[in-house]
């Protein structure tokens, strides 16, 4: 280890900013336009949230010119590149280089003030600083990418999904790999071919969450020497105190900085039927739960007065009106939400010896048979005599992304430079996050809820649009 903290990526040399950054002001946005490129240019890119998964994006990129990079905890940014024996990982070393060379920066309204070269930013952040990070990238003309969930509200999504309709030259990517997997798509052409018939029922399901949830809020404990626990809070418009349990990943089952299991795999399975159905927002919302927990009593059957973390269980009920895709038959679609590990129910005419993964999945289930995938799309399987028989007369129709999931972020590059249509842009992804987000509204509610997408308000329980939006600390607004 002590060969690779000499060759540029200390803890010291991490914790130093560009020159002049930490005296730069915050200053309003240059409304710039995107800079032109030709498919032989590199993209210059900077990233907010730069280790974990942020690493694991940016080594798709480091082909590109990563001129800075913004982390509150380059610590934790330095061991988002080595192995479990503590040394650097081999397929990471060009990024620790990359990394080495770029301007570093703490807070990312610094880095946006100080750095005018980012023709493009990805976003790898705890959800609730993604729309304020997004908003910033684009209001000075930089195409971005966003891990999902996109936004941690409905009134986030609409900003976003507002501000890229008003500005078409900027290329905006969700970070929802399977939209580029070509399982994935053939999961479309098979389900709008009419392979299965017309689908009215659908159940998707993950053995999220993988974190601490369900529980009361921890004590404060010492903050990391290495941690800027202020500007990792930043938007979250609450005095809580570090623990472990928040960053750097268990942040995901609290309420104020993350979305559950919902926000956290619902972009990546939610996709497929949303995708294929085309059904449009959700018309009514319904989600059950294990109890909630607060500081007031930890296994209570009422709400308690502070939430601090979601439930360790739900079960989301989504019914969507009239759909124009002929996949879909007459009358709505229902859409069932399961995590905490629980497994939809067995439907009639499912085999003995077909198990639903554990880890995931999504089963449609139409008038003539089904269809069931993995997570991200993957191994669709089709259930009935004769589809696959079917299937094999539905041709291919959806253009295949170069490198498939895998290259999602390669995806990005491309569309900045003309050379491919974007996967999955906020024209598409705001509608897909707003349906998953209405889930956690339905949840905070403890009630149905009946949407009205085109006013964009709960129209039966005036009371749920207070959790359409959120409240944020003064310097960090949307």
């Amino acid at each position: 280890m002590a060969a690779y903290l000499r060759g540029g990526l200390t803890r010291r040399g991490l914790m130093v900013t560009a020159a002049g950054a930490a005296a730069a002001s915050l200053a309003q946005p240059a409304f710039a336009a995107a800079r032109k490129l030709a498919p032989s240019d590199k993209v210059n890119v900077a990233v907010i949230g730069a280790g974990g998964q942020g690493a694991a994006n940016m080594t798709k990129l480091v082909g590109q010119n990563i001129v800075a990079t913004c982390d509150v905890d380059y610590d934790h940014v330095y061991r988002s590149l080595l192995n479990e024996h503590f040394t650097l990982v081999p397929e990471r070393v060009p990024l620790k280089d990359a990394y080495d060379k770029a301007a570093r920066f703490k807070d990312y309204r610094r880095m946006f003030d100080a750095q005018k070269d980012i023709d493009a930013v990805l976003i790898a952040t705890p959800d609730h600083h993604h729309a304020v990070a997004a908003r910033m990238a684009m209001e000075r003309g930089i195409h971005v990418y966003v891990q999902k969930p996109l936004t941690y509200s409905v009134e986030e999504s609409r900003k976003l999904g507002a501000m890229a309709a008003a500005d078409p030259k900027l290329v905006t990517q969700m970070g929802c790999q399977g939209h580029s997997g070509d399982d994935g798509r053939r999961v479309i052409e098979l389900i709008r071919g009419g392979v299965i018939g017309p689908v009215k029922e659908v159940h998707v399901w993950t053995n999220r969450p993988v974190w601490p949830q369900g529980i009361a809020r921890p004590a404060p404990t010492p903050t990391p020497s290495g941690l800027d626990w202020p500007t990792w809070l930043g938007p979250a418009n609450v005095d809580w105190g570090y623990n472990e349990n928040y960053a750097h990943f268990n942040w995901r089952g609290w309420t104020p900085f993350g979305s559950g299991a919902l926000g956290d795999m619902g972009a990546h399975l939610i996709d497929f039927p949303f995708w294929a159905l085309d059904p449009g927002l959700p018309t009514k919302v319904e989600t059950r739960h294990s109890r909630w927990a607060g500081n007031a009593s930890l296994w209570s059957t009422r709400r308690p007065a502070e939430i601090t973390s979601f439930p360790l269980a739900s079960v989301t009920h989504y019914e969507f009106g009239a759909a124009p895709h002929k996949a879909k038959g007459d009358g709505p679609i229902h859409m069932t939400w399961y995590d905490g590990g629980i497994l939809p129910p067995t439907p009639v005419g499912f085999p003995a010896n077909l198990k639903m993964s554990p880890d995931g999945g999504v089963l449609f289930v139409g008038a003539k048979g089904m269809l069931m995938h993995d997570t991200y799309g993957e191994k669709p399987v089709l259930i009935g005599e004769g589809l696959d028989e079917k299937a094999k007369k539905i041709p291919v129709c959806l253009p295949r992304i170069k490198g498939g999931m895998e290259a999602h972020e390669m995806n990005w590059i491309r569309a900045i430079r003309g050379e491919e249509k974007i996967s999955c842009p906020f024209e598409y992804g705001t509608r897909l996050n707003e349906t998953m987000i209405l889930g956690i509204v339905a949840l905070k509610a403890d009630q149905a809820i009946e949407w009205d997408g085109a006013a964009g308000k709960v129209a039966n329980v005036a009371a749920a649009n207070q959790y359409l939006t959120r409240e944020y600390r003064k310097g960090w607004e949307l």
